[in-house]
């Protein structure tokens, strides 16, 4: 089987960085695993797949074209999901296959099968690609490959010879066994009476013992007929091979020995016809369909998502409207409310490249934050984004610099542990990086935080990389201008707000310099705690 794969064009080997503990603690990943599906090894894929993240434009846009083919024929989807059940017995017999203990019958057996999976596979991919309007690079490959191995000569006959043979196997149905007793009616040896093309029924079977039995003098056969016997271990652990399976696997050979020699010769036309290379696409298949169909349930709720625009200029724009958190689409699908989803219009450009973010708490800032990260995270996997509409250069990795569990400060204190990461990710972040900081340095004094922070923003100016620093330092947010003006950068900083319209969170965001002073007022008049509302309570005449 040619060496193709559903995640890299060919020629194109894995070279993304992976995000860190972290960063998918901090984005959810694992939580979102787990609603697409609820099999730990499925789950365990699809995160690995979208951890490592791909900057190159070529790689995104392959995925995004497969995952856009699979997302338009859900009956597609669902014929390769009756497929990898198929392809997943084929990996159990890929193990057997290597098992060094394995009888020569059992591995023909094996391969027969293999052959069998294989072909059904080929001649249902083949009836599922071919006839619809595949437009990924991907999926036509696929299509391809499958069509000139249909179309093959060889094949009908190997479709022929498998059914034929699978047909002959498929009549055995049990093996009647002899066991021999020793003086104190403990199992001694054991042996194959017949192969049989019938199950064995429990009552009937039951029936023929008390006939057998009953008929006899003492309910005791004179003579038997029982071929192959063989001792039965039954003191200590059995390792390596067993003498009980190897002497049946032995029987069965010489009773089959004009099937297992017409298997062989069959076989043997097949050497390099091989069902295993197609293992290597269950994980793919699963990523892409797991999504799309986790995708198509959020469209049905009327939640807007769509295939993002892939910017390949050497830019570090972003050009995005009705952004929105996937986690409260995942809501919505969960708890079937169809609560209010506020969408904003966002970008990154050269003048808008590192934010400092402000608003009053549980304003939506972090939501909004996060949301940032799993736009790009979504769309460098392939999968339709959370938006009405996205452009977007890639990044070349997500860091992320969110509170951190009490746990993890206890040696460092909270200060020590949050700049000894801060650290740690600009020894790694590049210009070309995404870096998302939430509410970071709150936990110490405003003064010392505000003076470490003003730190940071500087370096994340020198750094240009694209930036979300949400705070509520609100002098940091003012100083915007000043750092633009002292360090030399690609990217301007810029002050963003989540909107406050009469004194309620609107959770919408726009470019604006903070107002931490306005808001509190807001407040305080509504609820009645200015001076002058509660000096009057306190003289209401005066």
């Amino acid at each position: 089987m040619p060496d193709f794969s559903l995640l890299y064009p060919q020629g194109v080997k894995p070279s993304g960085k992976t995000l860190s503990d972290d960063a998918v603690n901090d984005l959810s990943v694992e939580m979102i695993c787990e609603k697409l599906t609820g099999e730990l090894f499925e789950q365990n894929i699809i995160k690995n797949i979208m951890i490592n993240i791909e900057k190159d434009p070529k790689v995104i846009s392959y995925r995004r074209d497969v995952f856009d083919d699979l997302y338009r024929f859900p009956k597609l989807r669902e014929r390769i999901k009756e497929l990898l059940e198929e392809l997943a017995y084929l990996k159990d017999l890929e193990k057997a296959t290597k098992d060094p203990t394995a009888s020569p019958v059992w591995q023909l057996v094996n391969r027969l099968h293999e052959l069998d999976i294989y072909v059904t596979c080929i001649s249902e991919i083949h009836k599922s690609l071919d006839g619809n309007d595949i437009r990924s690079d991907g999926l036509k490959q696929l299509r391809d490959f499958v069509s000139s191995v249909y179309n093959e000569s060889g094949f009908e006959y190997l479709h022929d010879d498998i059914k034929d043979l699978v047909s002959e196997i498929s009549q055995i149905k049990s093996l009647s066994l002899g066991v021999n007793l020793d003086n104190r009616l403990m199992p001694s040896e054991v042996g194959i009476l017949a192969i049989n093309d019938k199950p064995f029924a429990r009552p009937g079977l039951l029936n023929k013992f008390l006939d057998f039995s009953s008929v006899k003098k003492n309910g005791i056969h004179i003579g038997t007929d029982i071929r192959g016997m063989t001792k039965i271990h039954t003191v200590g652990k059995v390792t390596g091979d067993d003498p009980l399976m190897n002497n049946l696997s032995r029987v069965v050979t010489e009773m089959l020995s004009t099937t297992v020699k017409q298997l062989k010769s069959k076989l043997a036309k097949y050497t390099n016809v091989s069902g295993y290379g197609l293992i290597k696409m269950i994980p793919e298949f699963i990523f892409y369909i797991r999504w799309a169909d986790f995708i198509q349930q959020l469209m049905d709720k009327n939640v807007p998502l769509c295939k993002p625009e892939i910017i390949d200029d050497g830019s570090h724009d972003l050009y995005v409207k009705g952004l929105y958190n996937f986690k409260l689409a995942i809501r919505r699908m969960t708890t079937n409310k169809d609560e209010e989803i506020i969408l904003n219009d966002f970008e990154f450009t050269k003048e808008h490249g590192i934010y400092i973010m402000t608003g009053p708490n549980r304003g939506g800032k972090t939501t909004f934050t996060q949301a940032v990260g799993l736009l790009f995270l979504m769309a460098q996997a392939g999968i339709y984004v959370p938006a009405e509409s996205a452009r977007l250069a890639p990044v070349d990795c997500i860091y992320t610099h969110f509170p951190a569990d009490e746990n993890k400060t206890v040696d460092l204190g909270r200060l020590g542990e949050e700049s000894q990461r801060m650290s740690e990710i600009f020894s790694v972040a590049t210009n070309e990086s995404l870096l998302l900081f939430n509410e970071s340095l709150a936990t110490t004094s405003f003064a010392e935080g505000l003076y470490i922070a003003k730190d940071v923003v500087r370096a994340l100016r020198y750094l240009g990389a694209r930036t979300i620093f949400n705070t509520h330092m609100h002098e940091l947010a003012m100083s915007c201008a000043e750092v633009n003006s002292q360090i030399k950068g690609e990217l301007d900083i810029a002050s963003l707000i989540t909107g406050i319209h009469e004194g309620k969170r609107s959770y919408k965001i726009f470019l604006a310099p903070p107002e931490g002073v306005s808001y509190a007022q807001d407040i305080a008049k509504k609820y009645g705690v200015t001076f002058d509302q509660l000096s009057e309570r306190i003289h209401p005449n005066g």
